[in-house]
């Protein structure tokens, strides 16, 4: 019954959703994934799904979340980008792309702590406070994500590329 229900939603909504995702983001490939991910968190919590006032507004919200989450990490990104440039001319571009492709393969945790205590210098307990997790956990995530990082990048891993990363 519950597959039914979720499989007419997908059909009647999907295109609303990707087309959403599209005009939020202006790019069609992200647009398709940001339209997965919402439809997975609709069938995670098909039950609020199903309880909403309107199912398709529900839908349309997660999208907006989605999509206002990616234009903010894309626009901190091109942000960090024209800091490097600014900085200077001899900014080790692969130094940057290694560290940035490096950081990609970190969990999202991970890279999170390593990002916002090396890259933007914050402090553990303000960290913290934006995850919602302890102190503790920022220490661990940190410091294994460091590590990751630093097996991944092998022998440039004393982040020479760091300063130019961010």
């Amino acid at each position: 019954m519950r597959d039914d229900a979720f499989h007419a939603y997908f059909e009647r909504h999907h295109a609303s959703l990707s087309r959403l995702a599209y005009l939020m983001t202006g790019e069609s490939d992200v647009a398709d994934d940001l339209a997965a991910d919402a439809l997975t968190e609709i069938w995670r919590h098909w039950d609020r799904v199903t309880a909403a006032a309107d199912p398709a507004a529900y839908g349309h919200g997660v999208v907006m979340n989605l999509a206002r989450n990616w234009v903010r990490r894309r626009s901190r990104e091109r942000l960090l980008t024209l800091e490097a440039f600014r900085r200077g001319r001899d900014t080790d571009v692969p130094a940057v792309l290694d560290v940035r492709g490096a950081l990609r393969r970190l969990p999202e945790r991970r890279r999170a702590c390593v990002v916002l205590r090396y890259a933007f210098d914050m402090p553990e307990r303000e960290v913290a406070g934006i995850l919602g997790i302890s102190v503790g956990a920022v220490k661990s995530a940190t410091s294994r994500g460091a590590k990751q990082l630093a097996d991944i990048l092998g022998d440039s891993a004393r982040f020479d590329g760091w300063e130019a990363a961010r």
